[in-house]
């Protein structure tokens, strides 16, 4: 009677794994075992939640609650998961609706407000940066660019014209009277064209 059991139990495993009853990988297994209502939702789980899946360690789920909210499973990759874990957790993971600005966890506590001399040099340094990118103008043809902190002078078409951080544009005779130097670069282009 025992040996019939055991052969009519190997018979219904082998009928529910032909009919897709049963997955035969051991992901889908786990997921199934663990039922839909347990699935891990990518837009509310805890660190540690996010951690228990395969694949995930610290770092990852870090990035996974970074990038919230996501609309599918496979958004992770947006935000870095290698699709390899992607393929491991998918069957484990579900991207529910993102939570409300209410219920969402508590951001972390907000720096204390800066004094009012920084949020005024805030927009001079990134004005500064803006101008070292892009050239200035100069006010007239034949100037040159005077890097006032380290007291060089580019002329036109050299690679510093108009686009160091400290500098003005003056005449190439004011320069040389205010002890200003010609760059290497300059000089090689001067020699170069005589």
């Amino acid at each position: 009677m025992a040996k019939l059991r055991v052969v009519l139990a190997g018979v219904s495993f082998v009928v529910a794994l032909t009919l897709g009853l049963i997955s035969a990988t051991p992901f889908d297994v786990f997921a199934q075992a663990k039922g839909a209502a347990s699935l891990v939702d990518i837009n509310s789980a805890t660190l540690a939640e996010l951690e228990k899946l395969p694949g995930v360690g610290e770092a990852t789920a870090k990035k996974i609650i970074a990038g919230r909210p996501y609309q599918a499973v496979g958004d992770l990759a947006k935000v870095g998961v290698h699709k390899n874990t992607i393929e491991k957790i998918t069957p484990m993971v579900t991207a529910g609706p993102a939570l409300p600005a209410a219920k969402a966890a508590a951001p972390p506590p907000a720096a204390p407000a800066a004094p009012a001399e920084t949020k005024k040099a805030a927009p001079e340094k990134a004005a500064k940066a803006a101008a070292q990118s892009e050239a200035k103008a100069p006010p007239a043809k034949g100037m040159v660019w005077v890097n006032t902190d380290s007291k060089v002078f580019h002329r036109e078409g050299d690679r510093w014209y108009g686009k160091t951080k400290e500098g003005k544009y003056m005449t190439e005779a004011e320069a040389v009277k205010e002890g200003y130097r010609p760059s290497k670069e300059g000089s090689a282009k001067k020699s170069a064209k005589e």
